[in-house]
């Protein structure tokens, strides 16, 4: 802690005996880890050498120590408003019966000042300025401050790890804060009772439609029911985890519904997911089945297969009581690992009919909404989006994999289907507000998964007044069933920047903890902890990792999960998300650690070093964001490295760009010194020299745009998406093509012309 000691000078034997007036503020290093707090919190000057290399020596005897000046007072006021130090302790000589004058008026957001008064006791001020701290956290720092000073004065030799901040009374009034009501109790104690219920209310209801097919309630529950005969005929029993990896539709979801009225465990995959990773989550979660249409399987993929069409015959089926209960496994979903291997997260019945409860009434779901299954079944928003929509009688409707990514055919889609309820992550709306956007029937829109600045939200709300349309943001982390806190957001927190994520939802728990696991007041920054009705059962196989990070909760009893995300409480209650304490970072929604594609890399046989970063080409924030890696090779060549990287990663964690580089800077702890490291080099099949002729205008604009949206020189043949390009670049790039009068193509073509002169060749076809 950087402390501004603020001693007394001149009130030696003869001296002056005022306080408070002939003081100066010294910043100093303090030690918080010393044995002994009276020594962290002595403030009596013994010598100072009066420039700023001089040293100040706390305390006194055996338990003095010394500290090195980090500036003198001029410094400070010259430079007011620069963070030199955190509060300043003042204080009076033992021994002084004065009173202190009033502070003088120094640019310190914070400052304490003790004195002994008369009777021996000491008296504690504390002044603050308005413009830094409110006055409820000034109320608060004082009781913390007079707390911490009354264990100094009992018990001197406390460790300062040992050390409480706060009273049994505010520990609970904290805890509190970051509490919320009970989650509503539900009959039903899995998701399958609770769809059955809702379809035996609502038969002839459409519950979920694709391009192709529409089921009513009771037509999805049939169908469901029929999967699930023939899983079990073919050996699945309750318990059991079964693979499921097909594209979005309304037979994923009477698939992935089958599965639970089997007992069973769904494990969704990704169809666009590399072999190897794909045969990697059956091996990791065990999965004794997996339904898909994909081809042949990589060759360590054990995991027997089926076709949907293999579980269509029309065997008797009758759901069995098994005890199958909340505490039960509905689905595994993998997130990325710091190992080079991908998570799976268990998470139980009970807990998404929490969330559906909780969160159902906080945003008043029903039967009139329509939802989109916009996401990734393996990505863990498709479970609210999911059953969200289905244990509340909505209609879903599915949306195929590329409408997903071109905004004018998901905008269609809206318009076509009635959507109510729009699920996004702040990257896919910032698509979306790229199209035509402002005749939509959206009524509520949810973002998550991802970080939101919220003043990208202010287009948005010129189309859409509050009582037209509602904006909520949630944060939430998949070890905890998707959603955490829920934070209605209006033109005024858009205004005001806010990082505010809201409150917990009913039956959730938030806590702040420093790294030692003890809880923080309002406004200290520290690591959320999450409780109650959301916590996952652990990770699978990864008994180690689960200790690590799901541990017993001391404050409302069950168990709490470690997020690694940074964060604060504010005196409201609110949550404040300030990013993360490790590496790991979110790209377009997605959870990634940037060890798992080191890791990844370091496999490639030529790979001696690897390090990998995020940077934004742009200053579009998250949708410009880019994965750089760069390698130290003993042979081989970077093509090979990135072609390794693609075939064991999912598209969205592939390096954009790889670089080789002779050796990784370090600094000087021997971490990678990413401010050191080159830019990233780009290699293009062509040469981006080569114009297109004079008369093609459309050519030179697109060479001109994706140059600048990629960073680099684009030739006529580079293949967009080879250089770094992706879905949400291509559709930055159909925008602006748009907004100048320019032909563009569907996001499907796009992929399938890749390079500039392909999609001019394809535009003026189509315009023959």
């Amino acid at each position: 802690m950087r402390l501004g000691a603020a001693p007394e000078w001149g009130l030696g034997e003869g001296g002056d005996d005022r306080t408070g007036t002939t003081w100066a503020v010294l910043p100093a290093d303090v030690p918080t880890d010393e044995s002994g707090l009276r020594t962290a919190l002595a403030v009596t000057l013994h010598r100072y050498d009066g420039d700023d290399t001089g040293e100040v020596v706390l305390g006194s005897g055996q338990g003095a120590f010394t500290v090195r000046v980090s500036g003198t007072l001029d410094e400070i006021r010259r430079r007011p408003h620069t963070p030199t130090f955190d509060p300043v302790l003042a204080g009076t000589l033992p021994g002084s019966d004065g009173e202190p004058l009033p502070t003088p008026a120094a640019p310190f957001p914070l400052t304490f000042s003790l004195v002994r008064r008369p009777d021996g006791r000491l008296r504690l001020r504390c002044d603050h300025a308005l413009s830094h701290v409110c006055p409820a956290v000034a109320e608060q720092l004082a009781r913390h401050v007079a707390h911490v000073c009354g264990q100094v004065a009992t018990e001197p030799q406390t460790p300062a790890a040992a050390v409480e901040l706060f009273d049994d009374g505010e520990r609970r009034r904290i805890v509190r804060l970051g509490s919320s009501a009970a989650v509503p109790q539900t009959p039903a104690s899995t998701v399958h009772e609770a769809f059955a219920a809702v379809a035996a209310d609502a038969p002839d209801a459409v519950a979920v439609s694709d391009e192709d097919l529409e089921l009513t309630y009771g037509q999805l529950d049939h169908l469901a029911d029929v999967f699930a005969a023939n899983l079990q005929a073919q050996g699945i029993r309750a318990g059991d985890r079964v693979g499921v990896c097909l594209d979005r539709s309304a037979e994923l979801v009477a698939v992935l519904l089958g599965v639970l009225k089997a007992d069973a465990t769904y494990v969704p995959v990704d169809p666009a997911y590399p072999a190897e990773r794909i045969a990697y989550t059956m091996e990791n979660t065990a999965a004794r089945l997996l339904v898909t249409r994909l081809g042949e399987p990589a060759a360590q993929d054990a995991c027997r297969r089926v076709t949907p069409e293999q579980l269509l015959d029309d065997l008797a089926f009758e759901a069995t009581p098994t005890g199958l209960g909340g505490t039960d496994t509905a689905y595994v979903i993998h997130t990325s690992g710091s190992t080079g291997r991908p998570k799976g997260v268990a998470v139980p019945h009970g807990n998404v009919l929490s969330l559906v409860q909780a969160a159902g009434a906080e945003l008043e779901l029903g039967a009139g909404d329509v939802w989109t299954l916009f996401h990734s079944s393996a990505f863990d928003f498709s479970v609210w989006e999911m059953w969200g929509c289905l244990l509340t009688g909505g209609r879903l409707v599915t949306v195929p994999h590329f409408t997903a990514r071109d905004p004018e055919q998901f905008r269609e889609l809206l318009l076509a289907n009635g959507v109510t309820v729009l699920n996004q992550t702040p990257s896919a709306l910032a698509n979306l507000l790229s199209a035509q956007y402002a005749d939509l029937p959206v009524r509520l829109v949810i973002l998550g998964g991802e970080p939101l600045d919220a003043r990208m939200l202010l287009p948005w709300f010129d189309a859409y007044p509050q009582e037209r349309c509602r904006v909520v943001n949630m944060f939430g982390i998949t070890e905890t069933t998707v959603h955490v806190t829920a934070q209605p957001v209006t033109r005024d927190l858009a205004l005001g920047a806010t990082r505010s994520v809201g409150r917990p939802l009913p039956g959730w728990h938030v806590y702040v903890l420093d790294s030692a696991g003890r809880l923080l007041p309002p406004g200290a920054v520290g690591e959320i902890c999450v409780g109650g009705a959301g916590v996952a059962q652990g990770y699978v196989g990864r008994p180690d990792l689960t200790t690590e990070r799901f541990l017993p909760d001391p404050y409302n009893g069950g168990r709490m999960y470690r997020s690694g995300d940074r964060g604060r409480l504010r005196p409201d209650g609110a949550l404040e998300h300030l990013g993360r304490i490790d590496d790991q970072v979110k790209i377009r929604g997605f959870r990634i650690e940037l060890d798992e594609i080191r890791s990844v890399l370091l496999e490639s046989g030529s790979v001696r070093a690897a390090a990998v970063v995020v940077r934004s080409p742009d200053s579009s924030g998250a949708n410009g964001a880019r994965i750089d890696a760069y390698v130290a090779l003993d042979g081989g060549d970077v093509a090979a490295v990135r072609a390794h990287a693609a075939a064991v990663l999912p598209d969205y964690m592939v390096p954009a760009t790889v670089t080789e580089v002779g050796a990784l800077p370090l600094t000087a702890s021997g971490k990678v010194d990413v401010a050191k490291l080159p830019a990233p080099r780009i290699t293009t099949r062509s040469d981006p020299d080569d114009r297109p002729t004079a008369d093609d205008a459309m050519a030179a604009r697109l060479q001109e745009l994706w140059s600048e949206l990629l960073g680099f020189p684009i030739g006529l043949d580079d293949d967009f998406f080879e250089a770094g390009g992706n879905s949400v670049v291509a559709v930055k790039s159909s925008a602006v093509m748009r907004a100048e009068g320019m032909p563009t193509l569907r996001l499907r073509q796009f992929y399938r012309h890749p390079t500039i002169r392909q999609v001019v060749a394809a535009l003026k076809a189509a315009e023959a």
